[in-house]
C-alpha cells in the first residue's frame, strides 16, 4: 500500500465517514497508478470496491455535455439552434431557447420542484419530464439573463441528442464515449428496472431516476477517474469546448462550462460537479493542466462531510511526490 494510499484512507475517516459506511474514493495522478479506496457494504450486503456499479447522478451532465460537443464538432448540432426545432411538443417558449442555454443552465426553465410536483409520486423519466414542461404556458423570465441549475435543461439536451444523432442516448454514449475509453462499467440507465443488473442499490428503489441528460449515469470508481483522465488529455477532442464557461446573453460569465462547474484551487483551474439522491452523494473535481483527478461516490449519504473531503483529496493528490 502507498503512502498516498493510506493518506487517502485516512482523510476519508477524518470526513467522519465509519469503516462500515459505504463510500468509494480515488486519485488520479499523470504518470502515477490509479489510488482507489473502498468500505464498506452495499445495501444488497456485497463489499463496496473499486469496480462496485454506482448511480452517479448529476455527474452525469458532462458525458451528456460531452456526447453534445461531439456532435457539434462534427457539424450535427448548432448550439444556436432554437429548442422548439427539436422538441416542437413544447410550447412556443422553447422557440427563444438556444441549446447553449441548456448546456449553461441560463435557459429560464421551470424549477425543478415545479417539475417535479407535476410528475407526482411516479419514477422520474424523461418522457414524464418532458410532459410536465407541455403544462408550463409562459416562463418566468427571458432565455439568457440569468444562471439557475436546471435538471429539467440536460433533460432537454439528452432530447435533441437523440433527435440530431438518430441514436438513443445509452447506444450514443456508449458508442462516442464509454467503448472508445474502455469504460465498461458505465452506462446510461432508461429502465424500467430502478437499477442495471448487478448495480449497488439505491437506498429507496422508487422513484427511480431514470431520465436522462441530468442524471442516469451508472459507474465504477474506475471508470469515472478514467472519464476524468481522458478530459485532462482531451483523448475525446472536445475538452477546449467543454472546458469553456458560458455567458449570459448580454456578455456576462457565469462559473458553469459544459456539464462542469468552473473554480479554481492554488493557481489552477478546476472543474468539478456534484451530484446526489436519496441517501447518495457523489463529488468530482479535476486539474487539467495537472492531470489530478479525485472522485468519490457514498451510497448511504444526506450530509455534507464529501465537500470537505474532496479538498483534503485534492490537497493530497497537489502534495504527494
Amino acid at each position: 500500500m502507498s503512502e498516498l494510499h493510506r493518506r487517502t484512507a485516512a482523510l476519508v475517516s477524518e470526513a467522519g465517514y465509519r469503516d462500515d459506511e459505504p463510500i468509494v474514493a480515488g486519485i488520479h495522478r499523470r504518470g502515477a497508478p490509479p489510488v482507489l479506496v473502498a468500505r464498506g457494504v452495499t445495501a444488497s450486503g456485497a463489499p463496496m470496491s473499486a469496480t462496485t456499479v454506482l448511480y452517479a447522478a448529476s455527474l452525469s451532465k458532462q458525458m451528456t455535455a460531452a456526447c453534445a460537443a461531439l456532435l457539434v464538432r462534427d457539424g450535427v448540432l448548432d448550439v444556436e439552434s432554437p429548442l422548439s426545432g427539436w422538441l416542437p411538443g413544447l410550447p412556443g417558449w422553447a422557440g427563444a431557447i438556444r441549446i447553449r442555454h441548456l448546456v449553461h443552465h441560463t435557459a429560464a426553465l421551470p424549477a425543478d420542484a415545479e417539475i417535479d410536483a407535476l410528475q407526482g409520486s411516479a419514477d422520474r423519466t424523461t418522457p414524464g419530464i418532458l410532459a410536465a414542461l407541455t403544462r408550463f404556458p409562459a416562463l418566468d423570465r427571458p432565455p439568457g439573463t440569468g444562471h439557475v441549475y436546471s435538471n429539467a435543461g440536460y433533460v432537454c439536451v439528452a432530447a435533441v441528442l437523440e433527435r440530431a444523432s438518430g441514436l438513443t442516448l445509452p447506444d450514443l454514449a456508449r458508442r462516442r464515449l464509454f467503448a472508445p475509453l474502455g469504460m465498461t462499467g458505465t452506462r446510461f440507465w432508461p429502465g424500467p428496472d430502478p437499477m442495471p443488473a448487478g448495480a449497488a442499490p439505491l437506498v429507496r428503489l422508487r422513484p427511480a431516476p431514470l431520465s436522462l441528460g441530468d442524471g442516469g449515469v451508472w459507474t465504477t470508481l474506475g471508470d469515472l477517474l478514467r472519464w476524468s483522465q481522458a478530459l485532462n488529455a482531451d483523448e475525446l477532442g472536445v475538452s477546449p469546448l467543454m472546458q469553456t464557461p458560458g455567458r449570459l446573453d448580454d456578455g456576462t460569465p457565469i462559473d458553469y462550462a459544459w456539464g462542469m462547474g468552473v473554480r479554481s484551487h492554488v493557481g489552477h483551474v478546476v472543474y468539478r460537479h456534484g451530484g446526489g439522491w436519496t441517501g447518495l452523494r457523489a463529488l468530482q473535481a479535476r486539474i487539467p493542466d495537472l492531470d489530478v483527478s479525485v472522485a468519490l461516490i457514498a451510497t448511504r449519504d444526506d450530509t455534507d462531510r464529501r465537500i470537505p473531503l474532496l479538498e483534503s483529496l485534492l490537497e493530497a493528490a497537489l502534495q504527494a511526490p
